[in-house]
C-alpha cells in the first residue's frame, strides 16, 4: 500500500478554509462526502469527534491525522488538506497544524487503518518533505510528492 493509492488529486484540498479544529474536520469530511467515500456524513462526524474527545489526533511538527472507524464507510478512505496559516489542533507540541489527513475505516478492520496511519507518520518525519508540501501551489504538486512516498 502506498499513500498515493488513497490520495488522488480529487482527494486533496489545497486551501482549507476552516479556522478551527472542528471546521477543518468538517471540511475534510465534506470532501469525502462529495467524492462518495462515505455513506453517512453525520455518523462519520460523530465517530471522528468521539475519537477526538478521547485523544487529540494532532501530532507534532504541523501534522494532524483525524481518524476513526465508522459504519459510514465500506473501505479505508482518506483525504488530505493543507492550511498554510496553520490551525490550533491541540497538537502534542502545542504548535499549529498545517497538514491534515482524514482517515476513515470500516468498524470491522484494523490492519489497513493502522498501516495507513503508520505510512503517513513515517513519510512525514522528514522536515524538508513537510516544507515541500506546505509550499506547494497545486494539488498536482502534492500528488507528485505523495508518489515519492514508500
Amino acid at each position: 500500500m502506498k499513500l498515493i493509492d488513497y490520495l488522488p488529486k480529487m482527494n486533496i484540498i489545497l486551501y482549507l478554509k476552516g479556522k478551527t479544529k472542528l471546521e477543518i474536520i468538517e471540511e475534510l469530511l465534506s470532501q469525502m462526502d462529495k467524492l462518495g467515500l462515505i455513506t453517512d456524513y453525520h455518523a462519520a462526524l460523530h465517530d471522528i469527534l468521539a475519537r477526538e474527545a478521547n485523544h487529540s489526533t494532532g501530532l507534532e511538527n504541523g501534522i494532524a491525522i483525524p481518524h476513526a472507524k465508522t459504519e459510514a464507510t465500506e473501505k479505508l478512505c482518506m483525504v488530505f488538506g493543507l492550511k498554510k496559516e496553520g490551525v490550533d489542533f491541540k497538537t502534542l507540541d502545542d504548535k499549529p497544524a498545517y497538514l491534515f489527513f482524514l482517515v476513515l475505516s470500516p468498524l470491522n478492520t484494523s490492519g489497513p487503518h493502522i498501516q495507513a496511519l503508520a505510512l503517513i507518520t513515517r513519510n512525514l518525519k522528514n522536515f524538508e518533505m513537510r516544507e515541500k508540501i506546505k509550499n506547494c501551489s497545486s494539488a498536482a504538486e502534492i500528488v507528485q510528492i505523495f508518489e515519492s512516498f514508500d
